[in-house]
């Protein structure tokens, strides 16, 4: 999966990237400000794919002196699919948080960083995941992290690598300013668990 543009999954086109800047937004937008959101394909190409989701009903248009406004038509039967299929992020999000919660050993925190958390990865791009716990039996354990990196590298088709650590190892490798430690507070988003910012500032204390 493109982790930076998940719609490319299904939708490998140019038609993908102009269907996700239409997705995250309600303004009326111009073709020149959908092209540059998009950031791919030309200015006449992203017209063209604006022309036929119009004339497919997915876009409304609007005029503005001499420009052309496009936005979204969110009451489109086929408009659900294109917002799930945008939320791909918070669908893995949600699958790695219930899986999580139901572990007979509960972590401290489990987390997404690097491309994942940014948004800017691409097919190529591992998912990186922190997991934080307490100390506790190690077998247990690593069958619980095995089973949750085979069941991301299932979901989203992208190899998974877990950067596991207990509460104390955390607190050293802060202590020692590692700086995946700096990484980590940038761009960690909490899947379940204590937030990182609060879990070192209790450790730390």
């Amino acid at each position: 999966m493109d982790v930076g543009r998940p719609l490319t999954a299904l939708i490998p086109t140019l038609d993908g990237p102009v269907l996700e800047v239409l997705a995250r937004t309600n303004r009326p937008l111009t073709g020149r400000e959908v092209h540059r959101l998009a950031g791919v394909g030309s200015e006449s190409g992203v017209r063209l794919v604006l022309r036929r989701l119009e004339e497919h009903g997915l876009v409304t248009t609007s005029i503005a002196g001499r420009a052309t406004l496009y936005v979204a038509n969110r009451e489109h039967l086929a408009w659900g699919f294109v917002d799930a299929l945008v939320d791909l992020r918070r669908s893995l999000l949600d699958r790695m948080r219930a899986l999580v919660e139901v572990w007979p050993s509960a972590p401290t925190l489990v987390a997404v960083f690097g491309s994942t958390a940014r948004g800017d990865g691409d097919m190529d791009s591992d998912i990186d995941l922190l997991v934080v716990r307490p100390e506790g039996d190690e077998d247990a354990w690593d069958q619980q992290l095995d089973a949750l990196r085979e069941r991301v590298e299932r979901w989203t088709g992208n190899a998974c690598q877990i950067y596991a650590l207990t509460e104390a190892e955390l607190a050293e490798h802060a202590a020692n300013h590692e700086p995946i430690v700096g990484e980590w507070l940038r761009d960690a988003v909490t899947v379940t668990g204590e937030p990182l910012s609060r879990l070192l500032s209790r450790k730390m204390s």
